[in-house]
């Protein structure tokens, strides 16, 4: 948590340099325009986890029993939502100038008594932008599957993929100068898209947190590993002769429960509880899982086993 906090601050301090850069040769390009959107929205993720981090370690108390861990679920469906409206409203600027059929220009200005196009200082604000933002990136990655933080791994791969939104607006910058105006309304639609598809893709995660979806790796591709290793756990209990696990995503960590069917009732209590500390040593999220002996695990329960095969 503290390297991610150090590379968020360090990442917040290059952000805010790169926007000013950029806004300062900003000029008519529609797709530098985006490119300068882009940066602005890379800095919600990181206010996100700046201030969400500090919230989830609060203590519980009787208001919140559970404590504030999933206050970056709901952090995180903030940026997400954040991040999709600007790239819709980006992507519609975009192809209505395509539409319309702007011509963009791009002026000269005078630098140390020189003419200078004002194109070539716009390339070398976005490389500016661009070489430390895959830097870092690389950095925060393993950081955030380490911490199963979705918002830190929203950043990073957001910081991962700006190479390509400044690459294609230096394209539609070059475009410009060569007389082809409308390489920088379709290089902003390009950036513009990209936005979109970040922020959709995140949205849908940050939803299905929030409504109790079983746990998925940070990348949101596959079953969380930890998903068998907690069944299995149960499954192996001897004195447990059918169970059903059940777990969810609380923020950084996850909670859950166990509906088991015991051989007998003998030591339950204390049998209960050495299961209960062999599944919260299996992985350091997990909080607040409860085991509970049942009769029969019910019609519902193996409906739902029927369903999954």
């Amino acid at each position: 948590m503290a390297r991610a906090r150090r590379l968020e601050w360090i990442t917040l301090g290059y952000i805010v340099s790169a926007t000013v850069i950029v806004a300062l040769v900003l000029g008519q390009s529609q797709s530098m325009k985006t490119a300068w959107m882009d940066d602005l929205l890379s800095l919600i993720p990181i206010a996100v986890f700046l201030v969400g981090s500090r919230i989830s370690q609060w203590e519980p108390n009787e208001r919140f029993p559970y404590g504030y861990h999933r206050v970056t679920s709901a952090a995180y469906l903030a940026a997400a939502v954040a991040l999709t409206a600007t790239g819709l409203y980006l992507l519609i600027e975009s192809v209505v100038k395509l539409i319309h059929a702007e011509h963009p220009t791009i002026g000269a200005i005078e630098l140390l008594g020189h003419q200078v196009w004002l194109g070539w200082l716009m390339i070398l604000a976005l490389l500016y932008s661009m070489v430390p933002a895959i830097i870092l990136s690389r950095l925060k990655l393993p950081v955030a599957e380490g911490l199963y933080d979705k918002v830190v791994y929203t950043d990073a791969a957001m910081n991962k993929a700006d190479w390509l939104t400044e690459a294609a607006a230096v394209v539609g910058i070059l475009g410009i100068g060569f007389g082809y105006w409308w390489a920088d309304a379709v290089a902003a639609t390009f950036i513009s898209f990209d936005i979109v598809r970040d922020g959709s893709r995140h949205l849908r995660v940050s939803l299905f947190d929030l409504i109790d979806h079983r746990p998925l790796t940070i990348d949101g591709k596959e079953p969380d590993p930890v998903i068998a290793r907690v069944t299995a756990t149960i499954e192996g209990l001897d004195w447990v002769r059918a169970s059903e696990v059940r777990l969810r995503v609380n923020g950084h960590t996850l909670s859950g429960e166990a509906l088991v069917v015991p051989r007998s009732t003998e030591d339950l209590p204390e049998r209960v509880e050495q299961a209960l500390r062999e599944v919260c040593a299996l992985d350091w999220r997990l909080h607040h899982f409860a085991i509970t002996p049942v009769t029969s695990l019910g019609p519902d329960v193996q409906r739902q086993d029927e369903a999954r095969g």
